[in-house]
């Protein structure tokens, strides 16, 4: 994107720049991935190819930066704080701050969050060596475990999936890992297991998958534990030939949530997500199989818990999503 606004051609200079950018995950994290897939399609750099003639159907002048952060909980204190204009965050984290409860009851409620669009499910995996001999999550007791980086969704999911199994974090040796160095940890027989919450297949697990042997820990059996507590957990399953080596999975997913402050310019936010369920977007959206063909306009306003920013609510009513 900074390439394409430094060759802005001489007769595009009277176009103003404008730069908006998205907080989103580990640079090997599917939040990452969709933060990057739609600042390429929101985009329109002044001089670029527009709309009509076969370019993106961005918004004019627009670049889209995207930030790599730890996840969701630091994105949402970055939105609170007015440190960034938007970020990805899970549903139920972006629920609990706005009213106040789960892991922000101490913290306080973050009343100027709003959504822009719910995007798409990740799915919680629990990755164990096979050679660790964990074959249920009880085994887990006394071993070394990722329970992803301190600021992240993944860590309070985490979390919780050992509460409802019985286990406190002291009851494993707890480590605060990335995604990548999760898997380098695993692989190099530092940890035994680590937990990730990412699209389905997620391309770091099975590239993991294809250099060791590795199982899935179905949590089928703490659904409805943990659905007390993380309403916003669905069930899902992991399909069969996902990861090398790995059956059909049973276990729980969350969706992804684009959000912003609600001081964010109404004006903004309306172009922006005209411009993510532009019809003619839709091409670039299925280009990406592996998380574009999820983010669909028909579930963007499902499952939120909280109120839409203005600009995103104008642009709904205006496409019929909302009536």
């Amino acid at each position: 994107m900074a390439a394409a606004a430094a060759s802005v051609p001489l007769r595009a200079h009277a176009q103003e720049t404008r730069f908006f950018r998205i907080a989103s995950g580990p640079s090997e994290s599917t939040m990452f991935q969709v933060a990057s897939l739609i600042g390429q399609t929101v985009s329109s750099p002044p001089g670029a190819r527009d709309c009509a003639r076969g370019g993106t159907c961005g918004v004019p002048g627009m670049i889209v930066v995207n930030q790599t952060t730890a996840g969701s909980l630091a994105n949402i204190d970055l939105v609170a704080a007015g440190r960034i204009d938007s970020a990805l965050c899970q549903a139920d984290l972006a629920y609990w701050a706005y009213h106040g409860t789960g892991p922000f009851a101490r913290r306080g409620a973050v009343k100027n969050l709003r959504a822009i669009a719910n995007l798409y499910p990740e799915t919680l995996h629990l990755i164990v060596r096979k050679a660790a001999g964990v074959a249920e999550l009880r085994n887990l007791r006394g071993k070394a475990v990722s329970l992803g980086e301190r600021e992240s969704g993944t860590a309070v999911a985490a979390r919780a999936v050992l509460q409802a199994a019985g286990l406190g974090e002291r009851d494993v040796r707890a480590q605060f890992l990335t995604p990548a160095e999760a898997v380098e940890a695993l692989s190099e027989a530092k940890i035994d297991a680590f937990f990730a919450t990412a699209g389905v297949p997620s391309a770091f697990i099975a590239e993991l998958a294809e250099a060791q042997d590795i199982a899935i820990l179905p949590l089928q059996s703490l659904a409805a534990r943990l659905r007390a507590t993380q309403p916003f957990l669905t069930e899902a399953t992991i399909p069969a030939g996902s990861y090398r080596g790995v059956g059909d999975i049973a276990s729980l997913s969350v969706g992804i949530l684009w959000i912003t402050s609600e001081a964010a310019d109404d004006g903004t936010v309306h172009g922006l997500t005209r411009a993510l369920w532009h019809a003619n977007n839709r091409r670039i959206l299925d280009a990406n199989a592996a998380v574009g063909r999820f983010l669909k306009l028909e579930t963007a306003v499902d499952g939120l818990g909280f109120p839409l920013h203005a600009g995103a609510a104008l642009a709904y009513s205006e496409n019929g999503v909302l009536r």
